[in-house]
């Protein structure tokens, strides 16, 4: 195990995330200690902080959660120092009964931990009496809706590019992989390659998937956001591109699956052989271009009219190959009903 992966992330957080949380985090410093005198405004720092996310809809989810979680905290706490007074042992016991009522009410992991917190640091850090408790909440609230505004309006997160990225990778993967398949049919293959075919189409279920959660990741990231209406219907265009290729997916798995159960060398002498081949590239042709307007910079295509306009018609194959070849057959056909609409 990687001792540094327990706390590095692969990738680093955008600049700007972090900028944006530092502006909230001191704006919320600055606003709450000059509406709220008194003890330093620990509580609106840390909500402005931990309110500043990837998405406006998540900073919106936080807010509830770290406000909902201080709320209970310091009412916990407060009623605590009042019936108990103060020392170390009320606030260990302090914490202890928030766990234990945020486990109560089936809280989320971090509200659950929010509410022990907000109860440690009420009764560490001031006197535990219905004013200061008061204080601490109002000046949560400040710092999360600090934290709200922060995110939306300076350059609010739009989780479209990725998107985009997902479906372009997931088109040119199943393009390559219907080559593949062509060349395999055509060619005689050992049966290491017939399994390495296998394990590659198998690799685009993957690929489906990482694309329609980046697709709702995006759709995630224009709720709440000033500009949604500028995503909204590239996200559509993508979604709808996505419902396209994932039968398309499912498909050329089965026929690569077809292929690897039923091949043998003596395929290749059928007469339709030839034929099937040439239909899959007209199907990898047309899902590159189908997938171009996923691509920011589309690489120019050979022909920009889609090359799968015809039915194939074959001669009936030898007896040994007609299950195979009847199958590829039938994908073919439910592939070209999707490329071209039927």
């Amino acid at each position: 195990m990687n001792f540094t992966a327990t706390f590095r992330a692969t990738k680093r957080v955008p600049i700007l995330q972090v900028l944006k949380a530092a502006v909230a985090t001191i704006a919320a410093w600055l606003v709450a200690g000059w509406l709220i005198p008194g003890p330093l405004p620990v509580f609106a720092a840390i909500a402005a902080l931990l309110v500043v996310q990837p998405s406006v809809n998540q900073s919106f989810g936080k807010a509830i959660e770290r406000s909902i979680g201080v709320i209970l905290g310091v009412v916990i706490a407060t009623g605590i120092s009042l019936g108990l007074g103060q020392s170390s042992w009320i606030i260990l016991a302090a914490i202890m009964i928030a766990m234990l009522v945020a486990w109560a009410l089936k809280m989320t992991p971090g509200t659950s931990n929010q509410v022990a917190i907000s109860a440690m640091l009420v009764l560490a850090l001031g006197s535990a009496s219905p004013e200061y408790a008061f204080d601490r909440v109002i000046e949560t609230l400040i710092g999360a809706a600090i934290g709200i505004v922060v995110n939306a309006l300076i350059v609010p997160p739009v989780a479209v590019a990725p998107a985009r990225g997902e479906v372009a990778l997931l088109g040119g993967e199943l393009a390559a992989s219907v080559d593949r398949l062509a060349d395999a049919v055509e060619q005689r293959r050992s049966p290491g390659a017939v399994d390495a075919l296998m394990i590659e189409a198998r690799l685009l279920r993957p690929m489906r998937d990482a694309a329609d959660a980046a697709i709702a990741a995006g759709e995630e990231s224009l709720t709440l956001n000033p500009r949604r209406s500028a995503h909204r219907s590239e996200l559509v265009q993508l979604r709808e591109l996505l419902e396209r290729l994932s039968p398309i997916v499912t498909q050329v798995i089965g026929m690569t699956r077809a292929f690897a159960d039923h091949y043998d060398d003596a395929l290749h002498d059928e007469p339709t052989v030839r034929a099937i081949a040439e239909q899959l590239r007209r199907v990898a042709h047309d899902v590159r271009l189908l997938v171009r307007v996923a691509e920011p910079e589309p690489e120019p295509m050979t022909s920009e009219v889609p090359a799968l306009t015809s039915a194939l018609v074959v001669t009936p194959p030898k007896s040994g190959h007609w299950i195979l070849v009847g199958s590829l057959m039938e994908d073919l056909r439910r592939i070209r009903g999707e490329l071209v609409g039927d």
